[in-house]
């Protein structure tokens, strides 16, 4: 039974979350420890597994509590701190830095790994579960780019034309996957009452996912990192999809009235 205080059930869910975000962190640190994978490919299957268990824990917190994102999102906050501190080398972490970056370089983790984590942060306070551009931004960045990256090193022979770092195999397999990893969630969601389960919707999250996939592909996208590219394409994209179908603050108000209240929200903070 969940404690009748809103606040205690968010503290209760929190620690659920993290204690599950953290086991399979932790089971891809062991495995990047112990070589048992690519280490490449340790550090994208870290990239998509995380972000996504860590949303699939939402539904468990209350529509009551006003501190509900903000206990939600304590678990990323708390490894932002980690990965800083590793990534600036005051704590030494092999099992992180095996699993998290390209080289082995405990600096690489300043760069994406940390984007990644803010970005997720960041999307957890201001848009929520209501919002179907929390989906569109979580799905995009996590499955998305995840898969684009593994897709991309295996079959990405054939280089786009405008970016020879991309390849049309890794562009198609970060829409493809951004987009099939939002319908689930959008599916899950609905579940709850969260959002709305429409064609229109499935629409909007296939351009808001083809939106990112083509931000993904353009070289600003190496130059700066993926993990910051596509959350601000998704977000963008998403913001101005959604709200063109009136669905920016999902089906019910109970966590957020309308993507105008986001806004609102948004410039008092940095006010």
């Amino acid at each position: 039974m969940w404690p009748e205080s809103p606040l205690l059930r968010d503290a209760g869910a929190a620690v659920l979350t993290a204690g599950a975000a953290m086991a399979v962190l932790r089971f891809w640190e062991e495995a990047g420890n112990r070589a048992l994978l690519d280490q490449k490919l340790c550090r994208k299957l870290v990239h998509i597994s995380v972000g996504l268990v860590f949303f699939l824990m939402w539904p468990l917190f209350s529509a009551d509590d006003v501190y509900a994102p903000f206990l939600a999102s304590l678990v990323i906050v708390l490894n932002i701190i980690k990965v800083t501190l590793i990534g600036l080398g005051v704590v030494k972490d092999d099992g992180v830095v095996n699993s998290m970056t390209r080289n082995g370089d405990h600096r690489e983790l300043l760069r994406g790994p940390l984007y990644y984590a803010c970005a997720i942060t960041l999307t957890t306070i201001i848009f929520w579960r209501t919002s179907p551009i929390s989906i569109a931004v979580i799905c995009n960045l996590c499955a998305g780019d995840g898969v684009a990256d593994i897709a991309g090193r295996r079959f990405g022979h054939k280089k786009l034309p405008y970016n020879p770092d991309k390849s049309y195999a890794g562009t198609i397999a970060m829409f493809t996957s951004g987009f099939l990893a939002s319908m689930l969630y959008m599916c899950y969601f609905h579940l709850f009452g969260f959002v709305d389960q429409t064609w229109i919707m499935v629409a909007a999250f296939g351009t808001t996912s083809l939106a990112a996939a083509i931000v993904e592909s353009l070289p600003v996208s190496t130059r700066l990192d993926d993990n910051l590219t596509s959350p601000i394409a998704s977000s963008l994209v998403g913001g101005l999809v959604f709200y063109y179908i009136g669905d920016g603050g999902g089906a019910t108000g109970g966590d957020r009235s309308s993507i105008v209240a986001m806004a609102e929200m948004v410039f008092a903070g940095s006010s």
